[in-house]
C-alpha cells in the first residue's frame, strides 16, 4: 500500500504533466490557426489567379498563320 507522501508525490507529477499537455495543446492549436488563416489566404489568391486566366482569352494568341516568321528565315 502506498503512503500518503507517495500519493501526494503521484498526484504533483499527474499535475505538473497535465499542465504540460495544456501548454502543448494551446501552442498546437494556435500553430493550427495560423495555417488555417495562410491556407485561407492561399485559396483565395488561388481563386483570384484562376479568374486572372479565366478572362485571358484565345484570341489574344496569333495563330501560326498570323505570325510572322523569325529573322533567319
Amino acid at each position: 500500500m502506498q503512503t500518503n507522501q507517495e500519493l501526494f508525490t503521484r498526484i504533483e507529477e499527474l499535475e505538473s504533466k497535465v499542465a504540460f499537455q495544456e501548454v502543448t495543446i494551446e501552442e498546437l492549436n494556435q500553430a493550427l490557426i495560423e495555417q488555417q488563416f495562410a491556407l485561407d489566404k492561399l485559396q483565395t489568391q488561388i481563386r483570384h489567379l484562376a479568374e486572372k486566366f479565366k478572362g485571358i482569352s484565345a484570341s489574344n494568341v496569333a495563330s501560326r498563320a498570323e505570325e510572322t516568321p523569325p529573322p533567319h528565315y
